[in-house]
């Protein structure tokens, strides 16, 4: 089979839906029901009836346009089989949503056999989208639709480091992340999925995450990947079923992080 892939139209159709449920309960005045589900090292992860909704029209709007395709969700598993698997977080970094801060987004990706090839990350408060086209990146806001690059030949120590969440780290003392950030210009905290969006900008230069699930990443390795940047796992591996995962401005830069990391 050749591969074929959907117009980034249907990308913007899925945020556009996806918005509708999220916006109205994003810093609402109404009691927003939350709950948790098992996650291994969180006593607390949080998932709303935004994350479900936003899921429910997604997979709706796929069903309809591409019956053959299987899905992976965040909120409902997965449904289907075939070459072509939608893979879709709808409230990326629930956390920040809860409190307010415009870090998380929804995140669709598009994966023929077993590769990412084609995602998008909408931040529909701020109006933002950046997304891969199966080609080149780009982002759009209120401002302009422009072409998105990631910093190249940087050395370590003037590059940026970012993770989600410090917690992780003294839980994976076989990571060397604080040896990491010893060796970079700063390290910030906090930043979800907007963090890698920013390293695909070209305003990050590293982003370690933990423990990734598949539906955390596989819209943003296209991303990063098209805007000349590279994700793996730690093992240098590809990263499309998540684990701890490692993105890098540029491919010297990353074999220089893996090295320090793998200690």
């Amino acid at each position: 089979m050749t591969m074929s892939l959907p117009d980034i139209a249907f990308f913007h159709e899925l945020t556009n839906a996806a918005a509708k449920e999220t916006l109205p309960r994003y810093r609402s005045n109404e009691e927003l029901s939350v709950s948790t589900k098992p996650k291994e090292g969180y006593r607390f992860d949080p998932v709303t009836e935004a994350d479900r909704a936003a899921e429910r029209v997604m997979r709706a709007l796929i069903g309809r346009d591409y019956p053959s395709h299987s899905i992976m969700g965040e909120e409902y598993g997965t449904t289907g089989e075939g070459p072509y698997q939608w893979v879709l977080d709808p409230v990326d970094g629930t956390r920040p949503f809860l409190c307010g801060l415009p870090v998380w987004g929804t995140l669709v990706g598009l994966m023929y056999k077993g590769r990412a090839v084609m995602g998008m990350m909408s931040q529909p408060y701020t109006g933002e989208r950046f997304w891969s086209d199966g080609t080149r990146s780009w982002a759009s806001s209120a401002h302009a639709i422009t072409p998105l690059q990631t910093r190249k030949n940087l050395a370590l120590d003037q590059a940026i480091l970012h993770t989600t969440s410090p917690e992780p780290i003294a839980r994976h003392p076989e990571i060397h992340f604080t040896a990491l950030a010893e060796k970079t210009l700063m390290t910030r905290y906090g930043g979800e999925c907007y963090a890698m969006a920013m390293l695909a900008a070209g305003r990050i230069d590293i982003c370690v995450e933990f423990g990734l699930q598949p539906y955390d990443i596989v819209a943003l390795i296209p991303l990063i990947e098209q805007a000349g940047g590279v994700v793996t796992t730690l093992d240098g591996g590809r990263a499309e079923q998540g684990g701890a995962v490692v993105a890098s401005g540029c491919p010297a830069l990353h074999q220089q992080v893996l090295a320090v990391l793998n200690g």
